[in-house]
């Protein structure tokens, strides 16, 4: 049996380290067999079927990111229960969250099925890939409720700080993708409505991994009731609530930077949906990063270990920013290689040189917005995430973006972004800094 609270001890850069790397393979993993997915069909060589790809993300997206703000108050509660040494509890806040992660994304995805069609037009898709995003999407919108119990699993696996089974979850996933994706986009001639099938089908395997682990394995879910989903709603709504606004705002800056975009071609949305898998592959790691030290540091705050807690932030910034450096260097170089595989020609290929040369500099400024959502959610204040994030989706999107497109078209909106994202990526780290210090004081003795 694991011990409990196994993040109050030892190497905080060590823990960092460990719960990042295997965050990292299971989560690039599902962003790599995204970049696969949009690969395979943009080698079916027409660029409607890419930019449909691209424009259907963009509502998945807003879905899964309410998923991950769930997420997150199940990871944070469930080790804020095991740090302070109350398995019991940890247990029944598990059970509810996994029964308002299917509840909350079910609502969701019904909701949305009869308005594919208008909401991918709100997005800017028209003509044929207006008609076959909306196909695409209500293909896979149902297997969003499967994804949302999976993610579950997987951040309670987090919280109890098994690192290893959390990775299974999301990789057991890809791996299905992967191996299935060829099969029905050519072999069986399903295109891009296979693509949609095999990714109902890896979401299968997601929610049953996720559920051997955390049921079976860590006995950390108990038999739903009814009396404690009303007892449990405050405290998960008290994270759930601002991190959902909080990850919303990213989905939204990207369909108001998409709508943007949209108005120069579909040669440049191709360009827009390549680099929207491209860059979660390069940097997926600092997406891991801020879900894997949020147990580290809920648990030593229910532990009341302050000190190691200011440790960790300071490790968190250290890996990002060396991370960051490196893939910087590689996507610059590698830049030849993303237009060959994708096949783009003309303004895509010349677009995807530019995306690949100035994208670090954004993710940067992001991963350290990324870290600082974690202190916010993990020490009760996810309200500074919220307002920080949707800053950077409203004030440092819109007129950034809007003003360098007017200067430069679609290459001077990206520099935009980086811009708006320089701007509140330092707030944020400010910020951060602040609340570990509110709560800092001498560790007390064990």
């Amino acid at each position: 049996m694991r011990a409990y609270g196994a993040f109050t001890v030892g190497s905080t850069l060590r823990h960092v380290l460990v719960m990042t790397a295997t965050g990292s393979v299971g989560l690039v993993a599902v962003f790599f067999v995204d970049f696969l997915t949009l690969l395979y069909v943009s080698r079916l060589g027409d660029t409607h079927l890419t930019a449909a790809v691209g424009y259907a993300s963009q509502l998945m997206f807003l879905i899964i990111s309410v998923n991950i703000g769930i997420s997150i108050a199940i990871g944070a509660r469930v080790s804020q229960a095991l740090g302070a040494g109350n398995r019991p509890r940890a247990r029944r806040i598990a059970a509810s969250g996994l029964c308002y992660a299917a509840l909350v994304s079910g609502a969701l995805s019904l909701g949305a099925m009869p308005f594919t069609h208008a909401i991918l037009h709100i997005f800017g898709a028209r003509g044929e890939t207006l008609a076959v995003g909306s196909v695409y999407l209500r293909i896979i919108l149902p297997a969003s409720v499967l994804l949302a119990i999976g993610m579950a699993c997987s951040s309670v696996l987090r919280g109890v700080g098994d690192a290893k089974r959390a990775m299974y979850v999301t990789l057991g996933g890809a791996v299905v993708t992967a191996c299935l994706d060829p099969i029905a986009i050519f072999a069986l001639h399903g295109g891009i409505y296979g693509a949609g099938a095999v990714l109902v089908l890896s979401r299968f395997a997601l929610l049953l991994i996720g559920l051997h682990g955390t049921v079976r394995v860590h006995d950390l879910v108990q038999r739903p009731r009814f009396s404690d989903l009303a007892r449990d709603w405050r405290p998960l709504a008290g994270i759930a609530g601002p991190a959902i606004l909080t990850n919303l705002a990213a989905p939204i800056a990207n369909i108001y930077v998409l709508h943007v975009f949209s108005r120069f071609g579909e040669a440049v949305v191709a360009a827009f949906a390549i680099m929207d898998r491209v860059t979660p592959v390069a940097f997926g790691v600092l997406f891991a990063l801020s879900g894997s030290v949020g147990p580290i540091m809920g648990q030593n705050y229910g532990a009341r270990l302050h000190a190691r807690v200011r440790a960790v932030l300071n490790d968190s910034f250290i890996v990002a920013a060396f991370y960051t450096a490196a893939v910087t260097l590689i996507l610059w170089l590698a830049s030849p290689l993303v237009v060959s595989a994708f096949s783009a020609t003309g303004e895509t290929a010349e677009l995807l040189r530019f995306f690949c040369a100035v994208a670090g500099p954004i993710w940067l400024f992001l991963g350290a917005i990324f870290v600082s959502n974690a202190v916010f959610n993990n020490l009760d204040a996810p309200l500074l995430s919220t307002a920080f994030n949707w800053g950077r989706a409203t004030f440092g999107t819109v007129p950034f973006v809007a003003l360098g497109v007017g200067w430069g078209g679609p290459r001077g909106g990206y520099l935009g972004l980086a811009a708006g994202a320089a701007l509140f990526g330092c707030f944020a780290v400010v910020a951060a800094y602040v609340v570990v210090g509110r709560i800092a004081r001498p560790a007390p003795a064990r």
